[in-house]
């Protein structure tokens, strides 16, 4: 470790936390669905919308009907994708004459992109064409980011709310996010990239020379537009195979600064629109407080085993911290505080392989996803997800001032408390058993590249990346079988949307009961003690849930590398 490496890190959490209230400010104007000085240019567009759809952005929906359309909407953005990737070799702009993807990849990939995991079980510059890249991936990384954050002010609505019947407009809340957020920091973002070095281009290759005097075609696309949601949307989707360890994802060391600022940006943003919804600005303080808090200690393991090195390494006198797997461009410094970043955040873009990465260093971004993703995580899903752990912190510190819960003026009682344990329990369920299917099934042991604890990682971390809608890959798994195409498929469906269900019916409950004031008996929730609860509280459940499975995994591994055995 290098005080480099510090002030990396250093400079990421200061800017990060500079950007809450300007990101939140706009977030909140969009969740009270106000004017912004776009809408000036943008609003004839919205309104045109509205028109040729039929649609009136003011009918409130109920949470039975805003789920629906949600649901309907995602249904028919993923048979729409099956289809254009099946159809793709006779579809246009498809320079490099690429074959329709297969029923069980075509399957996996649109559950994937509809579900904002973007899990990957193929390499992009050999696999897609530029239209697959664009129409059905690219629009993807839009419509499932609006929609984790669209889901997030349904829920900011049923606890701002009094009495209320309804928790807004689905079709209101994605148009705008899309319009007035997602697209307008998008156009600007993609041209920084391009002026950074990366493509955005029609153009399917081109060839080139090597210093060898070899010829080599290097594959190029729309690559920029990708980018820039990709990161923003917390999509993580690589247009190559390497995905951000490619120099044309990727190119410099203030481009990968900036995919790190750009895949927390809008999460944090929405920590500080909760605090205005609710009325109280602290709230939102108090809960991103508590998400940095795990991801500085994620960070510190992270960085801290990856500067160590491998002690086998260092026997046979390779000295030095862990370089394998990672981009002499980066470094060790920024490899590890992205791998923290993106699975935190569930994003899913690398810069590096997590299967290079130490024992240690690699169990940190997999129990960052089993913690359910909730520092910072996905843009909308973050946000609800810890939400529902605050209703459990909450519960259970009434539980010590023995009255009935109650967080930002509403009672929290067993409907609120049910539901939100059933959406809890869905990631440790399916990762759990779809694991468990994998270490004993013929097709599910053939998957993984190494033996031993390390090959059982591999297998973990792909059904918990699946369920968690992270997308990144530990790598050293074949994925691309009908095996593990299909259940991971499974999986990153009901890791989505089995979560999103029972959230919006907590927040439909909350939205039709009163407000009740604080009294001297109230539990605080705004202080340290709050934020100290809720980071006990998600790190015992997901703790005391996984330990067994990161016995067997990470931990086994660890142990071994010290005594230097290999698998």
């Amino acid at each position: 470790m290098t005080f480099q490496g510090w002030l990396l890190i250093l400079a990421f959490v200061g800017i990060t936390l500079a950007l809450v209230k300007p990101i939140g400010l706009w977030l909140f104007a969009l969740y009270e669905g106000r004017n912004t000085p776009l809408h000036r240019l943008l609003g004839p567009v919205e309104r045109g919308f509205y028109r040729l759809s039929g649609i009136d952005p003011a009918q409130e929906q109920g949470w039975r009907r805003y789920a629906a359309h949600m649901l309907i909407f995602n249904v028919v953005l993923l048979l729409f994708t099956y289809a254009l990737l099946r159809l793709q070799a006779v579809l246009p702009l498809n320079p490099l004459g690429f074959a329709g993807t297969s029923e069980h990849l075509s399957f996996n990939t649109a559950v994937s992109f509809t579900t904002n995991t973007n899990w990957q079980s193929y390499s992009g510059e050999s696999t897609m064409s530029n239209l697959s890249q664009m129409l059905a991936l690219t629009i993807h990384n839009f419509l499932s980011s609006a929609t984790g954050i669209a889901l997030a002010f349904a829920l900011f609505r049923g606890f701002a709310r009094r009495e209320a019947a309804g928790i807004g407009n689905f079709w209101a809340d994605i148009t705008r996010v899309t319009l007035y957020l997602l697209l307008p920091l998008c156009v600007v973002y993609a041209l920084f990239l391009i002026a950074s070095g990366v493509p955005q281009t029609l153009a399917g290759s081109v060839d080139a020379t090597t210093l060898e005097g070899a010829g080599q075609t290097i594959a190029l696309g729309p690559v920029a537009s990708q980018e820039a949601i990709k990161m923003l949307g917390t999509n993580g989707g690589g247009f190559f195979n390497a995905n951000s360890a490619h120099p044309f994802e990727n190119p410099t060391a203030l481009t990968n600064f900036v995919q790190m600022l750009s895949i927390f940006a809008i999460g944090v943003g929405l920590t500080y629109c909760f605090g205005k919804a609710v009325g109280n600005v602290r709230q939102g303080w108090a809960i991103l407080a508590a998400m940095l808090t795990i991801f500085l200690i994620g960070v510190t393991i992270t960085y801290w085993q990856e500067g160590t090195g491998n002690p086998v390494l260092h026997q046979l006198g390779a000295m030095g911290g862990n370089m394998e797997g990672k981009e002499v461009r980066f470094g060790i410094a920024a490899s590890a505080l992205f791998s923290v970043i993106t699975t935190a955040a569930s994003c899913g873009a690398v810069n590096a392989m997590h299967d290079s990465f130490t024992a240690l260093g690699g169990m940190i971004p997999l129990l960052n996803i089993q913690l359910g993703e909730v520092v910072v995580g996905g843009v909308g899903a973050g946000i609800y997800g810890f939400l529902l752990f605050a209703i459990l912190a909450v519960f259970v510190a009434g539980l010590m001032v023995g009255r009935t819960p109650e967080y930002v003026g509403k009672k929290i009682e067993s409907h609120e408390v049910k539901l939100a344990v059933l959406a809890i329990a869905v990631l440790p369920l399916v990762i759990l058993g779809f694991t468990a299917v994998a270490s004993v099934l013929p097709a599910g042991l053939a998957g993984p590249l190494n033996k031993g604890p390390h090959g059982f990682s591999e297998m973990l971390y792909a059904f918990t990346s699946g369920v968690g809608n992270n997308g990144s890959a530990f790598a050293g798994l074949t994925a691309n079988t009908p095996f593990y195409d299909g259940l991971l498929g499974v999986a990153m469906w009901i890791g989505r949307f089995f979560v999103i269900v029972p959230m919006l019916a907590i927040a439909g409950g909350l939205a039709a009961k009163k407000y009740t004031p604080e009294t001297a008996g109230s539990f605080p929730t705004t202080g340290p003690l709050w934020t100290g609860l809720l980071v006990g509280i998600i790190l015992i459940l997901g703790g005391l849930t996984f330990l067994p499975s990161l016995a067997l995994g990470p931990i086994a591994d660890h142990l071994a590398m010290i005594h230097g055995q290999t698998f």
